[in-house]
């Protein structure tokens, strides 16, 4: 039995004819914090949406707590599991995405909320009470009955996080949750994930900001071409590359 909260054995993803993914291993501990850079295309985002089967994929196994995900073997035959078993797994990641997809005729507090009582099945009070606990722990109290048309970009994205993070999953995902905002809202959002990261909170995030990366991880993932080009703890990746192609695209990222 392995000890890895996250194992992804050999994964292979294609749409259509083209291959995003050609066989990635890739593995995490419960408390890692593990980054995921590399340039646009070379399969970080689709990882991501395979671990939580927001994409099927064609080969390979991803186990989160033990568990396979999505599919299993029956009469020698890989098959996607029941959507109802899907579901419950989805539950053991929480996803925030580069858009907040709030919905907007609901407050944030509200937002928070509609996953703890519709999935989870809690009361209202009991869910008002965890939204409001997230809410104060990225800062938003205050804007609690706020509508997101009320919100600047980054507090909406604080509220996403928020969301997804009352769910308590198991492992947290982060999908390039700063490229939507202007620059001056980036530092809050990562001031949030930073603070999570202190908190011991497992997590696994596409990012394009080498320094955050650099500052935050525990593990850095380098993806070039839909394979793990290099993987390391961030000293190691960010000052020593092994490769011509990591120490090329830290350079054309602007880390220094």
């Amino acid at each position: 039995m392995s000890d890895n909260l996250l194992e992804i054995r050999n994964l292979h993803k294609s749409y259509g004819e083209v291959e995003v993914l050609k066989g990635v291993d890739c593995s995490m501990k419960q408390g890692d914090v593990v980054s995921i850079i590399g340039s646009s295309g070379s399969g970080k985002t689709t990882m991501l949406r395979c671990i939580n089967m927001l994409e099927e994929f064609q080969g390979g196994s991803i186990s989160i707590d033990g568990q396979e995900i999505g599919y299993e073997m029956a009469g020698g035959q890989r098959q996607r599991k029941k959507e109802k078993e899907i579901a419950r797994q989805r539950a053991l990641t929480g996803m925030a995405f580069q858009q907040f997809n709030l919905f907007p005729h609901m407050s944030a507090v509200h937002n928070v909320m509609l996953g703890l009582v519709k999935v989870k099945k809690l009361d209202r009070d009991e869910a008002r009470t965890i939204a409001l606990k997230w809410l104060d722990r990225v800062g938003l109290l205050a804007r609690a009955d706020h509508f997101p048309g009320q919100l600047s970009g980054g507090q909406q994205q604080r509220v996403a996080i928020a969301r997804a993070i009352a769910m308590n999953p198991r492992l947290m995902l982060f999908d390039e949750v700063t490229s939507a905002l202007d620059p001056e809202l980036v530092n809050e959002v990562l001031q949030v994930i930073k603070t999570l990261a202190q908190d011991g909170m497992s997590m696994l995030l596409v990012t394009h900001e080498m320094r955050f990366a650099y500052e935050v991880s525990n593990r850095v993932i380098f993806m070039n071409q839909g394979l793990i080009g290099e993987e390391g703890n961030p000293r190691d990746m960010f000052h020593k590359p092994q490769s011509e192609r990591l120490a090329e695209f830290l350079k054309t990222s602007g880390f220094s």
